[in-house]
């Protein structure tokens, strides 16, 4: 029986009831596939800040970087809106990411056939749907420096605020990101797309310079390229024609939650944040902490529970749970059970709890 370790920070909100379900699934997946994970639960987030005084202790840096693999809940709460911006829980986010050296958030966007009917989009736009989004999650406006908000006086002496972030990319972060695509799109279909704003920003000049020069070591790959607007616009005209697309951390974060849009819900999301020469990952749902449905048992934790997944697959290179995990939501889903964000007609609405058992009990009925 082969053993792990992962670090566990559920965090704010929902996030300890979606990771309970996670854990629940990962450990019948054990049972099946004769391995056992050691979980090690840390605090991370609002709830971290109020026990320690800050979103990201030590503590769970250093039990992070011991382990095998990270699983994250969520992080954040409107009650902690108020504070200074260097200890609010988002912090932690990208001080986890940095200190685990993460820098590759893979978001893959699927639309199951048994769910077609829970995106908003027309049925024959969606159906077949199945895209990943690499992200690059270290670089951009985010992390850019300087950045902050000060007083500028005019001629007159008159102060005004202005805030700044600055966009700024190296050409080894971007190279870097570009192979971890290029091998991702490899194993797929062989189909890239690069999405920037070289249009406009001179830090998307450089980003295309660089992926036409990390696409000449790939060519067996169709590269193609697109300014982020026009994807945001194309991902809902005709999502079917991206297979893999890469792109910067602020354009990543907002065309992947768009993307879970094609799905229906962004409870169905996983996400994957992977390093070059890092030996932990972390695995996280993309939705947030949703603090008012704390507690309430109606959240969807298929999210969580596929990201789990992902750690089997990346991490520990068990294509087969991965897969097995996958099937078993899908059954679950053939048999009409539905949490309410993917609620539609003629469907049976369950809870939390009912959803992470039902998955549970499918796979270890293939034991």
């Amino acid at each position: 029986m082969k053993d792990y370790k992962v670090a566990v920070v559920a965090g704010d909100g929902i996030g300890p009831e979606i990771m309970a379900e996670a854990k629940k699934v990962l450990d019948a997946a054990g049972e099946v596939f004769d391995f056992k994970i050691e979980y090690k639960d840390e605090l991370i987030g609002g709830i971290a800040y109020d026990n320690t005084g800050t979103p990201l202790p030590d503590k769970t840096v250093q039990t992070a970087k011991e382990a095998d693999a990270v699983m994250l809940g969520a992080v954040g709460d409107w009650k902690y809106d108020t504070l200074p911006p260097e200890v609010r829980p988002e912090r932690a986010l990208l001080g986890i990411r940095k200190a685990l050296g993460l820098f590759a958030n893979l978001r893959p966007a699927i639309v199951w056939d048994e769910l077609v009917s829970s995106s908003p989009l027309k049925p024959e736009n969606v159906s077949g749907v199945d895209i990943m989004i690499i992200r690059e999650l270290t670089g951009d406006v985010y992390f850019g420096e300087p950045k902050g908000v000060e007083v500028r006086l005019d001629k007159d002496g008159n102060g005004t605020r202005y805030g700044f972030n600055n966009m700024i990319y190296s050409e080894d972060e971007v190279r870097r990101i570009a192979r971890i695509a290029f091998e991702t799109a490899m194993v797929r279909n062989k189909k890239l797309c690069s999405v920037d704003k070289a249009n406009v920003l001179d830090v998307s000049r450089l980003w295309r310079e660089v992926i036409l020069e990390v696409a000449a070591d790939y060519p067996e790959v169709e590269l193609s390229h697109m300014y982020v607007d026009n994807a945001a616009m194309q991902l809902i005209r005709a999502p079917k024609q991206f297979d893999t697309i890469v792109t910067g951390n602020i354009f990543g974060d907002i065309l992947s939650d768009e993307a879970s849009m094609l799905s229906g819900s962004l409870g169905l999301l996983p996400s994957a944040s992977l390093g070059e020469d890092a030996k932990t990952a972390l695995y996280e749902p993309i939705h947030g902490s949703a603090p008012d449905l704390r507690g309430k048992d109606v959240v969807n934790p298929i999210a969580t529970i596929l990201s789990a997944g992902m750690m089997l697959k990346y991490s520990f290179k068990m294509d087969e749970a991965y897969n097995l995990i996958e099937k078993s939501i899908k059954d679950v889903l053939k048999d009409g059970f539905r949490t309410a964000d993917i609620m539609s007609e003629g469907k049976e609405l369950i809870g939390t709890r009912k959803m992470g058992d039902l998955i549970k009990e499918k796979l270890l009925k293939a034991k």
